[in-house]
């Protein structure tokens, strides 16, 4: 049986822009804003080399974000495969011709920006599983002949960031792929099965890491074992969390970030800056913001007509709740310290990159939520 995937309902600009999703718009712009406002306390109240670099990629990525918008789902129907090899190609490259920076080479530079292929396979997997999955009826998602395609496809990017090293993206990859798998109807035994095996592969899997990996394991059970050195970041973290008390210490008044006690507060230790100038109330309020972009990027996905805007939103969401989740975890010491941005309020081009393509796919499936691939 053959899918018409081409019928399409047309739609004018002007009926396109009243078709945007303005409550996700407003709440991504406010994210920015208070994310610069972040930047600019992270450099001592100083509109420096960050704050601009920053602001300027969140003004371009932004904008991109709206033009991707206006494509047709169809057009991401047909290209997903096309955007995951193309990223698969980039991290092959990346060990050839990537950048080394704090003994990893998780880079390329492309002139305007220092590309992290990795991050874009957040999202190019997610839209290869969505496209995959889309065209195999649910009653043979669980056939073996089917789970080759998608455990090669979430097992080769993986290994590829592992190696770089870069195990904390590998993870949150892996998470991505795993959830649309999940999201398919996927037998919870098979999840079951692999979750025991890897259980028992642990031991060996540790044997293979970095030293600095696991020493990052030892001071998540104990940071105090090394608090000058491998402990240091989680430690001051958890003073300047701590230290923000109900209503915070005021912007520009936190004295961890300030007097550069808390490295890396501009990267992944962003929540820990922002808590301490806001305290729980700001931290709570930081908390509804991304609870509300969640809940909008779900409802894009239940308003879609067909299964494959359905499967990338669902997977989507769950994926950029895994991201928040993981990051605050992380600055709280309930998990160990891993490569895992806040989206858009970290630094990072590429980061922000993905998840601006990403929103921007989401966006897409609102306007042209009536288009039908069947």
């Amino acid at each position: 049986m053959t899918r018409n995937y081409f019928q399409k309902v047309n739609l004018s600009l002007k009926d396109k822009i009243f078709a945007f999703d303005f409550t996700l718009c407003f709440l991504i712009l406010l994210l920015g804003i208070i994310s610069l406002f972040a930047m600019y306390s992270s450099e001592r109240g100083n509109f420096s080399y960050h704050t601009q670099s920053h602001l300027y990629r969140f003004s371009i990525f932004f904008l991109l974000f709206i033009i991707i918008s206006f494509f047709r789902i169809q057009f991401w129907y047909k290209s997903a495969y096309l955007f995951y090899f193309i990223v698969l190609i980039l991290l092959f490259a990346v060990d050839s011709f990537g950048i080394t920076a704090s003994g990893s080479k998780r880079w390329i530079s492309l002139f305007f920006i220092n590309l992290q292929p990795s991050e874009l396979m957040k999202v190019s997997l997610i839209i290869f599983l969505a496209r995959y999955y889309y065209k195999i009826p649910s009653q043979n998602v669980n056939n073996i002949k089917h789970i080759f395609i998608p455990l090669f496809s979430l097992m080769i990017p993986v290994f590829l960031v592992v190696i770089q090293p870069d195990l904390g993206t590998a993870v949150l990859i892996a998470i991505s792929g795993i959830i649309v798998i999940w999201l398919t109807g996927f037998r919870i035994k098979y999840f079951f099965y692999s979750f025991i095996v890897l259980i028992c592969l642990i031991p060996v899997g540790i044997s293979f890491l970095k030293p600095y990996q696991k020493s990052r394991i030892l001071t998540f059970f104990n940071p105090e074992r090394d608090p000058l050195g491998a402990g240091y970041q989680i430690i001051q973290s958890k003073i300047a969390l701590g230290s923000g008390g109900i209503f915070g210490k005021g912007f520009l008044q936190g004295s961890q970030s300030y007097l550069d006690y808390l490295p890396e507060k501009h990267t992944d230790f962003i929540f820990t800056l922002f808590s301490e100038e806001f305290g729980f109330v700001g931290s709570l309020i930081l908390l509804l913001i991304y609870a509300l972009v969640i809940y909008r990027i779900a409802a894009i996905g239940n308003q879609s007509k067909n299964n494959f805007a359905k499967l990338f939103c669902f997977g989507f969401a769950a994926a950029f709740f895994v991201y928040v989740t993981v990051n605050m975890a992380m600055v709280l010491g309930l998990v160990p310290i891993v490569g895992a941005p806040l989206p858009i309020m970290s630094y990072g081009g590429s980061s922000m990159l993905s998840i601006m393509i990403g929103l921007g796919i989401v966006m897409s499936c609102k306007i042209h939520n009536q288009d039908d691939l069947t």
